[in-house]
């Protein structure tokens, strides 16, 4: 971090962030003008905005602030907090215990169980064999090692973090980048197939990125549930669609000149052991029982913890290794189960509903609003950090408007109503990829120096309208979540 940077960090954006949480934390609560508000609910608003502006301007990192979130929480309006703060008279005070579990919520389970597989292909070389084999079914000319490309990252995204697989794809096409002339245009074609095709292999199973877990984890926590496959059968199809128009999106971009292009993966050749054959069987059949939920009724959040057990058992997954997993990501995503177990426990989800008309809203317009925002905060600021952000304030809009009575509830569940924003949100989340600062493969992308900022914005800005459009049809008319 430059001197610069630092000095408006600490010195300009934490007062005016301090200062703001203070004043919604010490004002009088009839200021709120927001009727049956309690002192501990005007303190969640408070710790909410903290939460949010944090997030937004990243003056500390994001997992950090989940943390102070969440020790916050606990402090001051929890039942086990500070004694003359959270007095019953203040307001109902949210149980411990339901705070601290955010850390071991299922949907967090979920990710650890995918990190684990991830670190594993990884360490015994599954990655570049799988890799090698997949990507030599497309052949030497140009647009098919593209397409192959998007389909392999995409793929793989799906089961591993996207900057994992993003850094891993440009080892293998480095070479073939430098090798190829200096004129060639599909050279930035090739580079940025890694961040779009990363993105959006993510949104294709409920591990593929962060968004998607905290979309889950909001949805089971306010009574809805999405099973494994059920999440795939509607979102892999989207990102087969979506994988298809940035295959022609690119080459209309980046036409190649080249007539043939050859990969060439180096895969480790080392003895088998034993282990080998564990880490290999495992992974598969991990995969195999998310896919098969309906089948065999093991939840798939049980299922992510099957490999972690297995591997450890038999030393695959070893002490060292534990210091690979992606600790930052499941505690950001925990900061923003625990916000919405705040916002429900402390009845402050309650008080808006009935303080603010969710219930009379036209919910495409709301649904709509609520995308764009999610959209164009996530090119500015972590996509994990918008969902955890707007994920529990959006199930407060739609618990509103999923109630009986309330007057656009035919509007709602004629769209797919809860099962439906909710996942718009974290899709939202997900296609946005404007600027190298918008997701890390997108800065992988960058790091090559073929890829110029406004060829990146180009692209993203073309797959973030279709997505959009797409996404929304698909989850509200074309082939929406069952709502039961």
């Amino acid at each position: 971090m430059s001197n610069s940077t630092f000095s408006v960090k600490y010195c300009v954006l934490l007062p005016i962030v301090l200062i703001i949480t203070i004043l919604l934390w010490a004002l009088p609560v009839s200021t709120f003008g927001i009727a049956d508000l309690t002192v501990v609910q005007q303190r969640m608003i408070a710790i909410f905005v903290f939460a949010a502006l944090m997030w937004m301007f990243e003056i500390i990192p994001n997992w950090t602030t989940s943390l102070l979130v969440i020790v916050v929480m606990l402090l001051t309006v929890s039942n086990k907090g500070l004694g003359f703060m959270c007095k019953p008279e203040f307001g109902t005070l949210v149980d411990y215990k339901s705070i601290m579990a955010s850390f071991a919520d299922p949907v967090v389970m979920l990710f650890l169980g995918g990190f684990v597989l991830a670190i594993i292909a990884s360490k015994y070389g599954m990655d570049a064999a799988i890799a090698k084999v997949l990507l030599g079914l497309f052949g030497k000319k140009p647009k098919m090692v593209l397409l192959g490309f998007l389909i392999v990252i995409a793929v793989f995204s799906m089961f591993m973090s996207n900057t994992a697989t993003a850094a891993m794809m440009l080892a293998f096409l480095a070479p073939v980048l430098k090798s190829l002339p200096e004129d060639e245009t599909g050279k930035v074609g090739l580079a940025l197939a890694i961040p779009v095709s990363a993105n959006l292999g993510g949104i294709g199973t409920p591990i593929g990125t962060p968004p998607n877990a905290i979309a889950l984890g909001a949805l089971e926590n306010a009574g809805y549930s999405i099973s494994f496959v059920t999440w795939m059968t509607r979102m892999v199809p989207y990102v087969i669609i979506m994988i298809a128009i940035a295959w022609i999106l690119l080459q209309v971009f980046f036409p190649f000149k080249s007539e043939k292009i050859e990969l060439k993966i180096e895969v480790k050749e080392r003895k088998k052991t034993w282990k080998d054959y564990v880490a290999w069987i495992t992974f598969f059949l991990t995969i195999f029982l998310w896919v098969t939920e309906s089948l065999t009724g093991i939840n798939s959040n049980v299922v992510a913890l099957i490999p972690l057990a297995v591997y450890t058992a038999t030393g695959v997954f070893e002490k060292s290794d534990i210091k690979e997993i992606n600790w930052s990501v499941l505690w950001l995503v925990a900061g923003g189960f625990a916000l919405g177990t705040g916002l429900n426990s402390t009845g402050l989800a309650a008080t808006l509903i009935n303080a603010i008309p969710f219930s009379t809203m036209n919910v495409v317009i709301v649904m709509i609003i609520a995308g764009l925002i999610c959209y164009l905060l996530s090119n500015f600021i972590s996509n994990s950090a918008t969902a955890a952000l707007l994920v529990p304030i959006l199930v407060v809009v739609g618990t509103a408007m999923a109630d009986p009575s309330a007057a656009n509830n035919a509007q709602f569940l004629a769209l797919g109503g809860m099962n439906a924003m909710i996942p718009f949100i974290a899709m939202c989340a997900s296609i946005a990829m404007l600027l190298p600062i918008s997701t890390p493969p997108n800065a992988i992308a960058a790091s090559t120096g073929l890829v110029q900022t406004k060829d990146m914005a180009k692209v993203g800005i073309i797959i973030g309208v279709i997505g959009f459009v797409l996404g929304y049809f698909l989850l509200t008319k074309l082939f929406p979540f069952p709502m039961a």
